[in-house]
């Protein structure tokens, strides 16, 4: 016998979809708050961009939740991106390419949403202000343009924002504040156009920066790429004449000159952060349980619950794989699922605090920042364990074609999508 809950899931994007199927299938009944029109989330394309650019000075602005570009393809193949039982290998919606389009991969989610009766469940252009625990259950506030606000009590919350709208910037390069030149975040391009004839330095080294860096020289005079890496090779990027990577950036001044860790110097017109997002969720009210210090959700149980509120509340989509990111997403929704239908018991509140302080206390040991707390690219563990919770097991060939896909990015960058071969 399981428990029936009356359950909110916060947004309606990969992870919501996934964890509202999951619900559905122990019988859970689901709300969907989504703040957009439609479902997708982070794939649904918007080519309007916030007035800033990337520097947040007004708290009020109109923000943009979409950071997709217009020619934006994954940078996985088909195979990672496919759900256990819901493939997107044998699906085409118009392209057919191994690493589709934004568009395709949009498609692909609302056939889904579709095919498990997830769409049905969700409440569009609802957004969530207030979640706070309430009797032992959670008050959800949320507000919509054409009734304005309104809250109601659910069991349990799934929080399912994604990390995709909040832009992090380096802010910590000595004179970017007062750089008086253009500079704009990854999260507000579109389109190469409006850098036509300029200098362009690009900041970071994801697959954002190498992407865009690369669409970009297609007009613009320069672009010049800064890693922070220390491994970094200075020099012209192989394929173009008006393309060099260097070394971190030591400052700026405002008459646009940026001078590099080695010296050397260019004069732009243009800063482009590549530099990712931070976690928000303004709208949670925890009494001081959870934190957000330098990007690190704290504690969080396997990057999933709050021990002292579990399993009542929990995150899907808030730890990150590039290995296998949809696999890890499913994996997690089928166990907050099981988990508040009572099939899987969680640790008490003090073991799975432990557990959580041990883990911070191992990356200090290592030197790995706080801020890596949620990647987990490559850490196949991680999502064997999650499997092993709901009785499946991770397929080989995933991990095997996860790996060929990353080695693959470095041996051809510049054409990786077209020479990969299952």
């Amino acid at each position: 016998m399981t428990n029936s809950l009356n359950v909110a899931v916060i947004g309606a994007g990969i992870s919501g979809l996934l964890t509202s199927r999951e619900l559905l299938r122990q019988n859970h009944r689901i709300t969907v708050f989504e703040k957009s029109n439609q479902i997708g989330g982070t794939w649904v394309y918007d080519d309007r961009v916030e007035v800033d650019g990337c520097l947040l000075v007004d708290p009020n602005r109109s923000v943009v939740h979409s950071s997709l570009y217009s020619s934006l393809r994954t940078n996985l193949p088909r195979p990672l991106m496919s759900f256990i039982d819901y493939s997107f290998e044998d699906r085409s919606y118009g392209d057919p390419r191994m690493f589709p389009g934004h568009k395709e991969v949009l498609r692909f989610l609302q056939g889904f949403a579709n095919e498990f009766g997830v769409t049905e469940l969700i409440r569009f252009n609802s957004e969530v202000v207030r979640l706070e625990s309430r009797n032992g259950g959670f008050v959800v506030e949320w507000q919509t343009t054409k009734v304005g606000s309104a809250e109601e009590m659910f069991d349990a919350v799934v929080v399912c924002i994604g990390h995709y709208t909040e832009p992090r910037v380096a802010n910590d390069v000595p004179g970017i504040e007062e750089w008086s030149r253009k500079q704009l975040h990854s999260h507000n391009y579109r389109v190469p156009e409006p850098y036509q004839d300029q200098v362009v330095v690009v900041i970071g080294s994801g697959p954002s920066a190498f992407d865009i860096s690369r669409e970009i020289a297609t007009t613009a005079k320069e672009v010049h790429l800064s890693s922070r890496s220390s491994n970094v090779k200075v020099s012209m990027v192989d394929g173009y004449q008006n393309m060099w990577q260097h070394m971190k950036i030591k400052r700026v001044f405002d008459d646009g000159t940026v001078v590099f860790q080695d010296d050397d110097s260019i004069v732009a017109d243009v800063i482009l952060h590549c530099t990712g997002y931070k976690y928000h969720f303004p709208f949670l009210r925890t009494n001081n349980m959870l934190h957000v210090d330098d990007n690190r959700v704290e504690p969080l149980y396997k990057h999933v619950f709050i021990p002292q509120l579990a399993p009542r509340l929990a995150f899907v989509g808030l730890a990150y794989n590039q290995g296998v990111l949809f696999r890890m997403l499913e994996l997690q929704a089928k166990w907050v699922a099981f988990t508040l239908s009572g099939k899987i018991m969680l640790p008490s509140k003090e073991e799975m605090l432990a557990d959580v302080y041990k883990q911070y206390q191992q990356m200090d040991e290592n030197g790995i920042p706080k801020s890596y707390t949620h990647s987990l690219n490559f850490q196949f563990e991680y999502v064997d364990w999650l499997a092993a919770q709901v009785g499946l097991r991770v397929d080989d060939r995933l991990k095997e074609i996860a790996i060929n896909n990353f080695q693959n990015i470095k041996t051809h960058p510049n054409h990786y999508r077209d020479v990969f071969a299952l």
